[in-house]
C-alpha cells in the first residue's frame, strides 16, 4: 500500500472533511450539510482529475481500484445533486457523504498505478465508458434501495397484508401519491430502470469499445476475471430488461437482479484490481 502525498491527497483529503459534514443533520447546522456536500464533490472531482490525469507526476496517467470506485461514486453524486433540484432527499444526501468520505479515503492510499500507456485511443474510451456505465448502475441500485424500502412500507400499512402495528409512512393511493422518499412509487420504479436500461447500453459501449481496441493490438480484451464477470454482470441486465418488457417482472424479483448484476460489475473491474493491487501487490494490465 502506497500513501499519495501530492496535490490529488490535499484535494481528497479535503473532500473527505467536505464530505464529513455533508453527513450532519439537525437544525442547528441549518444549510451547512447541502454547501459541503457540493464543495465535497468538486474537490472530489478536482482529485479524481489530479490523480487520474497523471498531472505533476513524470509516469503519465494512473488508474486503479479506488479511481474507478472514487469515479463511480463521483457520478452517482452528480445524478443526486441534478434530481435533488426536484425531490428533496435528505436521508440519501447523508448516505451518500459518508460514501463520499470513504472513497476520498481511499484515493489517499491507493491512488492507482502510474504509466498507463495507451497503444488504442479507444482504451481510455473503453476505461471511461466503464465508469459511467457502474455510475449509472449505482444511481439505478440506490433507488432500487429506495423502492425496496417503500414497497415495505407499504405492506406494513394499517388494512395490508402483513401490516403492523404504527403510523402508515404511505398514503392511500401508494402507485400516485408520494412516498416516505418524496416520490409517487410508480415514478421511482421507472425511474429506477431508466437508469439500468441508460447503464446497460453505456456498457455495451464499454465492451464494444475494448473488443475493438483488442483487434487493434491493445489487449484490453483478455479472457480473465475482469472479462468474465463483465460479461456475466452484461448478460444478468440484459436478463432483467428482457424479463421486465416481456414477462412484466417488478418489485422484488426485479431488484435482485439489478443487485445480482451490479455485484457482478464490481467484482468485474474493482473487486479484480483490489485483489491485485492490494492483496497480491502486482501490477496488473488496465
Amino acid at each position: 500500500m502506497s500513501v499519495s502525498v501530492g496535490l490529488e491527497a490535499l484535494l481528497a483529503l479535503l473532500a473527505c472533511t467536505a464530505y464529513g459534514l455533508a453527513t450532519l443533520r439537525g437544525r442547528e447546522v441549518a444549510r451547512l450539510p447541502s454547501l459541503a456536500l457540493v464543495a465535497g464533490w468538486l474537490l472530489h472531482g478536482a482529485s479524481l482529475a489530479v490523480d487520474v490525469s497523471g498531472w505533476g507526476t513524470d509516469g503519465g496517467a494512473r488508474f486503479g481500484f479506488a479511481p474507478a470506485l472514487s469515479g463511480a461514486v463521483w457520478l452517482v453524486l452528480a445524478v443526486h445533486a441534478v434530481e435533488s433540484r426536484f425531490v428533496p432527499l435528505p436521508g440519501v444526501r447523508r448516505a451518500l457523504a459518508a460514501m463520499g468520505v470513504v472513497v476520498s479515503g481511499l484515493l489517499v492510499f491507493f491512488p492507482g498505478e502510474v504509466a498507463l500507456k495507451f497503444s488504442s485511443p479507444l482504451v481510455p474510451l473503453h476505461l471511461l465508458l466503464g465508469i459511467a456505465s457502474y455510475g449509472l448502475f449505482g444511481a439505478a441500485v440506490i433507488h432500487g434501495v429506495m423502492l425496496d424500502s417503500a414497497e415495505r412500507a407499504l405492506r406494513r400499512r394499517p388494512g395490508s397484508a402483513g401490516a403492523g402495528a404504527g403510523p402508515a409512512p404511505l398514503p392511500a393511493a401508494p402507485g400516485h401519491s408520494p412516498t416516505l422518499f418524496g416520490l409517487p412509487l410508480m415514478r421511482l420504479e421507472r425511474l429506477t430502470f431508466r437508469f439500468v436500461e441508460a447503464g446497460f447500453v453505456v456498457l455495451s459501449l464499454a465492451l464494444l469499445m475494448g473488443w475493438l481496441a483488442s483487434l487493434m493490438g491493445h489487449a484490453a480484451w483478455r479472457w480473465d476475471h475482469k472479462t468474465v464477470f463483465s460479461l456475466l454482470g452484461w448478460a444478468t441486465f440484459a436478463a432483467l430488461i428482457a424479463g421486465r418488457h416481456l414477462k412484466g417482472w417488478r418489485g422484488r424479483r426485479a431488484t435482485r437482479w439489478l443487485y445480482a448484476g451490479a455485484g457482478l460489475l464490481v467484482l468485474a473491474y474493482i473487486g479484480s484490481r483490489f485483489v491485485a493491487e492490494v492483496v497480491l501487490n502486482r501490477t496488473v494490465p488496465t
